[in-house]
């Protein structure tokens, strides 16, 4: 292994060689077959042009690029992981983020400023015909005049006050923040070596991402970063059919590549029919600005959006994870690595399902993100919010099939959290200060739960979720106790929980039971029999949104044992 590692960046240089030179190739390919109409008009030097544009406006930042790269490259090398698969699939999920349950992830960026629609405006403001073009023509002007890197002066983050967040998280009952460091639109939320577009030196002028670091490890609470760079290769492809100043090389370090989006119509969450270029260049800036990250700010957790399943990331992938998971044994504190989809093997890293639910356990851990807000992730005017009796029934179902809950927020451009945003995680802290022995540190039980209600499995299946009822429970459990968690209150105060009969409990016998959340006086009526377990519960609820049952349990003592 020394051998290989003394040989490896000279294979790399050899490498980039060839690749450079299948650049081109591929480059006047993309340009034959592109189906991109007007793109000739609008750019008249076509698809290699915007790529030479675009890493001539890079190539200020060549020297510090590659000064990660290599830094990668030796760390990727140098510890129990090494850059590819088979010995990925080593990791370990640290058990600190088993434990954590819940977890908050913000999206806050340029595109709060315009506040129309969602996150993507970015995006759609340069897309004809959407709403967003029209909004942004009827508001700001023709995209030519007034473009999108023209919100940042408009976002200056004036009432930003990190420690505030911080102590709201922790209200919340979160153990872990995730910021989004970079969103799609290619303005880092920190401050960049590897761009001048980042909020560091625009905007704000300050390091919003390091302010909320420092803030969120004060409060005990681990720190992630969210990296959304992957899709900046095409984000703003749509300003290449029209005059916008997407097509200004001026501003081509911002815009990015704008390369066109090749994908079957109906297909684009589909990366098997994803024929997009990416070039090596752009794939090595991808990785110096994940691994910037994670060497400036050290993230216990780093979180990847889903274009990284375009084929052409998978080698950078493995490079990254080494890279960043060495550096975690480094440190003993481990690291996590989220992704969707199949861009990572599946032992290598934790599956996130997004806005969506799994129908059953699963045994390796995953997590769940969604958002606060119904309709966008980002802050938009006008949007509606999830109640907190909503949360804490998702909470409890992903936990109790060996899963966390990542929720977003969508703060202002001013760097305040609107109000019914706060109200609805104060809330669900409140629930956790009562019951959170049921959820954090726990582990799923034999069965996730029972009860009428089906859940959909699966991505983006959050909008068929049907209501909870009495009749609903989930379990999980901590050392000795069984946790019965009901997702509503019965009317007349009466329980059966069919998985919990006297047969179902392997050796084990219930020694006690008691509601959380009840004081001292009140008792718990029960018993038990091959067809479960009923429990009288006093007619009027403790508590809001579910109710927990704790089950002390103790191993029945065979004769044998006893002689022994």
């Amino acid at each position: 292994m020394k051998e290989a590692r003394f040989l490896l960046p000279f294979a790399r240089g050899a490498k980039r060689l060839a690749r450079r030179s299948m650049v081109f190739l591929a480059l006047a390919i993309l340009m034959v077959a592109s189906r991109f109409a007007g793109l000739a008009q609008s750019s008249p030097s076509g698809p290699a042009g915007i790529e030479n544009a675009w890493q001539k406006a890079e190539s200020k930042y060549d020297d510090a690029r590659q000064e990660i790269l290599k830094d990668v490259e030796r760390q990727a090398n140098e510890g129990p992981f090494h850059p590819y698969w088979e010995s990925l699939q080593n990791y370990h999920t640290p058990a600190w983020y088993e434990d954590a349950k819940f977890g908050i992830f913000i999206h806050w960026g340029l595109y709060s400023v315009p506040a129309f629609a969602n996150e993507w405006y970015s995006r759609n403001m340069y897309e004809p015909g959407s709403a967003e073009f029209r909004h942004h023509v009827a508001t700001y002007g023709p995209q030519g005049k007034f473009g999108y890197k023209d919100f940042i002066p408009m976002f200056k983050a004036e009432r930003f006050d990190a420690r505030a967040w911080a102590r709201l998280f922790r209200e919340a009952g979160a153990k872990y923040v995730v910021p989004v460091a970079e969103h799609h639109d290619g303005f880092p939320m920190y401050d960049s070596r590897l761009t001048d577009w980042c909020a560091g030196k625009m905007g704000p002028k300050r390091d919003l991402f390091g302010e909320l670091a420092t803030a969120v490890r004060a409060e005990g609470l681990h720190l992630g970063a969210s990296s959304h760079r992957a899709e900046h290769d095409w984000f703003f492809d749509g300003g290449r059919q029209f005059d916008s100043d997407v097509n200004d090389p001026r501003y081509a370090a911002f815009y990015g590549p704008a390369h066109l989006r090749l994908v079957k119509p109906g297909y684009e969450d589909k990366v098997y029919e994803d024929w997009t270029f990416v070039s090596p260049e752009f794939l090595d800036d991808w990785l110096a600005r994940a691994a910037e990250i994670v060497e400036k700010y050290h993230p216990d957790l780093v979180y990847f959006d889903w274009w990284i399943n375009q084929p052409s990331f998978r080698k950078s992938l493995a490079e990254f994870a080494a890279f960043y998971y060495n550096q975690g044994a480094q440190r003993g504190t481990g690291a996590v690595i989220n992704y969707k989809y199949d861009a990572f093997e599946e032992h290598s890293a934790t599956l996130d399902v997004e806005r969506g639910q799994l129908s059953d356990i699963r045994p390796m851990h995953w997590q769940t993100d969604t958002s606060i807000s119904n309709v966008s992730w980002g802050y938009v005017e006008g949007d509606t919010f999830k109640s907190p009796e909503f949360i804490v029934h998702l909470l409890a179902d992903v936990v109790s099939k060996n899963g966390n809950l990542l929720l977003n927020i969508g703060p202002r451009p001013d760097g305040t959290i609107p109000e019914p945003a706060q109200e609805v995680l104060r809330d669900v802290g409140a629930w956790l200060a009562v019951n959170g022995e049921a959820i954090y540190g726990t582990r799923p039980w034999t069965r996730y739960g029972e009860g009428p209600t089906v859940v959909e499995g699966g991505a983006f299946h959050e909008k068929d979720a049907k209501p909870y009822t009495a009749e609903d429970f989930r379990f999980t459990t901590k050392g000795d106790s069984l946790y019965a968690i009901e997702l509503g209150w019965p009317q007349d105060g009466k329980v059966t929980i069919r998985s919990l009969g006297s047969d179902a409990l392997q050796g084990q016998t219930i020694q006690s039971i008691v509601l959380l959340g009840s004081d001292a006086k009140t008792k718990i009526e029960w018993r038990q029999n091959g067809d479960g377990l009923r429990v009288q519960l006093p007619t009027q609820p403790l508590g809001k949104y579910a109710y927990v049952l704790r089950l002390a349990l103790q191993r029945e003592t065979s004769t044998a044992d006893a002689k022994q």
